[in-house]
């Protein structure tokens, strides 16, 4: 992919999500750098997005995200995963 079009890809994802384009590089060495196989892990994950993207996660939705990725149930496609994180608040 050129440059230019990932810089895109970054703009059009920071305007839909007001996550800045280096919080979500962070993110993504964060989770390279965890075993995600380990719950307190995973909640701290969960924590660091829930403030990145400055959107609240209740108990209930936090405990469904850490069964899921500790069960390795996370869907791999963007759409299964954007519809899970938008089922409840």
């Amino acid at each position: 992919m050129e440059e230019g079009k990932n810089h895109s890809i970054f703009d059009q994802l920071e305007g839909k999500t007001n996550v800045k384009q280096q919080d979500l590089f962070n993110l993504a060495q964060s989770v390279n750098q965890k075993d995600l196989s380990k719950e307190e892990n995973v909640r701290q994950l969960i924590h660091q997005v829930a403030t990145v993207a400055n959107v609240p996660v209740s108990k209930e939705k936090e405990d469904e995200l850490v069964r899921a990725i500790t069960n390795n149930e996370v869907p791999m496609d963007f759409g299964s995963l954007a519809k899970m994180f938008q089922k409840t608040k």
